[in-house]
């Protein structure tokens, strides 16, 4: 596991790209049969990503965290962009299709992480962070996720937002999950932008040809910064950023928060014109 501690934004005013880069973006999170981890000093969030192919996989990094187990202290929400996963909690086997989510709260002791079938992998998206409170195990159907429907062709933001664990959904302690798609046309999310100072967000961009790219635009709204980002790669949100993308095709991201406010709406809303 990558340890990244917090960046002040003063600071961020002078980084060049590749100290963005560096700071912010998680370049290589699936690779097969390994379990890829970032931990951020940004609300403590563990970002993540695990490829089973021919193994399984098992989640597990005492000398990081210092716990007996991986959710001694802590809660997770998966997301699966591959082939079909199972995923082992306890002894207890869930299965996940593709872009489906799985909650699993603090005190489970393993965890478990498969493909169905190693022709079709799954690739296994997850987020954890402190928990301060013991949650049953928890699994949404894409389907059955609660959809958004929001922009216009005209914006160039068509776009569905799907929230698993929220509110309204999935109950967790302070974790918020969920994906949005891109209709074909749009290239735009979060426009106009917006912040939340209670709590950060971390993006995973995917679905993206090879070729294709996100401008992901970041820093605070009188001092904005860009990163470029590529298919299956994250980019972490301090909590005093703006986070908004757009693309040279449509994509599909996952975001998640974490942080003290536990409402999908708690946003201070940005002007375009205030923009700099």
């Amino acid at each position: 596991m990558e340890v990244r501690h917090a960046s002040h934004p003063e600071d961020v005013k002078r980084f060049d790209t590749n100290k963005l880069r560096e700071r912010f973006l998680i370049e290589d999170l699936f690779a097969s049969d390994q379990v890829n981890m970032v931990y951020s000093h940004y609300d403590r969030m563990i970002i993540g990503g695990a490829l089973p192919v021919d193994k399984t996989l098992t989640l597990d990094e005492k000398d990081t965290l210092k716990t007996e187990f991986f959710l001694e202290r802590r809660e997770i929400g998966f997301i699966n962009i591959g082939g079909p996963a199972v995923i082992e909690v306890d002894g207890e086997s869930y299965e996940l299709s593709r872009l489906d989510a799985l909650y699993v709260g603090r005190g489970k002791e393993q965890l478990k992480l498969s493909s169905v079938d190693s022709n079709q992998p799954a690739k296994l998206y997850f987020c954890s962070c402190p928990a301060h409170e013991k949650l049953p195990v928890q699994k949404a159907a894409i389907e059955n996720a609660n959809p958004l429907n929001l922009g216009s062709k005209d914006a160039c933001n068509e776009r569905t937002i799907y929230q698993y664990i929220h509110e309204g959904g999935l109950k967790s302690c302070q974790l918020m999950l969920g994906l949005t798609i891109l209709k074909s046309g749009s290239i735009w999310n979060t426009m106009p932008a917006h912040i939340h100072d209670r709590r950060m967000e971390a993006y995973l961009y995917f679905d993206l040809e090879e070729q294709a790219r996100v401008l992901h635009l970041m820093g605070e709204p009188n001092e904005t910064r860009h990163i470029i980002v590529k298919n299956e790669q994250a980019v972490i949100s301090p909590s005093w950023s703006i986070h908004s993308g757009s693309g040279t095709s449509n994509y599909s991201f996952i975001w998640a928060m974490a942080g003290e406010n536990y409402t999908f709406k708690d946003m201070d809303m940005i002007n375009i014109e205030d923009l700099k």
